[in-house]
């Protein structure tokens, strides 16, 4: 989801879905210390940074209110 979607959601919706996001991370983080291997290494770097650009976006809806 690209950010100016992100912005259009509420602040409620962004929190949910940044709790997605952290469980979703420490489920490929956990796969890749019993597996040794990921699927796709990439999405790792992904969902980092889907994270940070939900907490950045979120930063941004409280400190305009």
């Amino acid at each position: 989801m690209k950010a100016h979607e992100m912005r259009d959601l509420s602040l409620t919706e962004l929190e949910a879905r940044l709790k997605d996001e952290k469980e979703a991370l420490s489920d490929l983080h956990f796969n890749q210390a019993i597996a040794g291997q990921v699927e796709n290494p990439a999405r790792i770097k992904n969902t980092r940074r889907e994270i940070a650009r939900l907490k950045t976006i979120i930063n941004e809806k409280i400190s305009a209110e």
